[in-house]
């Protein structure tokens, strides 16, 4: 009868050692989930922001030809929008009269890279590189520091965000694609924009689409007749306390 109690108190402690173990394997297993859960979350750019103001943006991305920019910027003046506008290195250097006329006319300038690559391909070296002297190929001839950064492609990756943003450049993308690079008729860019602009949107398009320049007074009209106002990204986003959500849109963090 000793022997069998001992032998029974064996097993209980036995079984008691393997559950303290297995509860400890369990909660060191779900810590370990948590944290791998934290680190998966994707650094972001901008898609668009949270606001309540109606407040909007239009941008142009310029890496080919000037034949439609002068329009463009014509039909800008007319609607009072300034706008802004993201270069890549080469078509800064070799448009560097046009860069010139679009910051002199009061639209911000972004980088849009060096050589308008997959960035995602690249290393962080590299990255910083194509940042550096794309920003300073603008700034040679505006005058005026590069503070936003559109990826070439819509093309990122978490290293590209990450890198943009120490190096002290908000990256930028779109919630409204124009789609004007498929030289759709100008009413049907006009279409595609107005039907889905709200407010904090930032609107893609392209300084030499053929049906672009002809689009944006049916654009800049009835956005306006909606009560929507145009400002640079650069007066849309915000600058400090701030979250990118999962859909990429900027709110402001709540007040304390």
């Amino acid at each position: 009868m000793q022997i069998l109690t001992v032998r029974l108190k064996t097993l209980l402690m036995a079984g008691a050692i393997a559950f303290v173990t297995a509860a400890a394997l369990l909660c060191a297993h779900f810590s370990g989930a948590v944290e791998v859960y934290s680190s998966a979350a994707r650094s972001l750019p901008i898609y668009n922001v949270s606001r309540e103001d109606n407040k909007i943006a239009i941008s142009f991305d310029c890496a080919w030809g000037v034949e439609h920019t002068d329009k463009i910027l014509e039909n800008l003046a007319a609607g009072k929008v300034r706008a802004t506008f993201f270069t890549v290195e080469f078509w800064a250097k070799e448009h560097a009269d046009y860069l010139k006329k679009i910051a002199d006319a009061g639209h911000e300038i972004g980088t849009h890279s060096a050589t308008h690559s997959y960035m995602s391909r690249l290393s962080e070296s590299e990255i910083r590189a194509e940042l550096t002297s794309s920003s300073e190929a603008i700034t040679a001839v505006t005058g005026k520091s590069v503070e936003l950064f559109r990826p070439p492609f819509g093309d990122y990756d978490d290293l590209l965000i990450d890198t943009a943003n120490a190096m002290g450049l908000y990256p930028i993308q779109w919630d409204v694609d124009s789609l004007d690079w498929k030289d759709l008729s100008a009413s049907d860019i006009a279409e595609r924009v107005v039907s889905r602009v709200k407010s904090g949107s930032i609107i893609l398009c392209h300084n030499n689409g053929l049906y672009t320049a002809d689009a944006l007074p049916i654009i800049i009209d009835t956005l306006h007749a909606k009560g929507f106002e145009f400002v640079p990204i650069g007066e849309l986003i915000y600058r400090e306390n701030y979250t990118i959500d999962s859909a990429g849109m900027q709110r402001p963090n709540a007040s304390v």
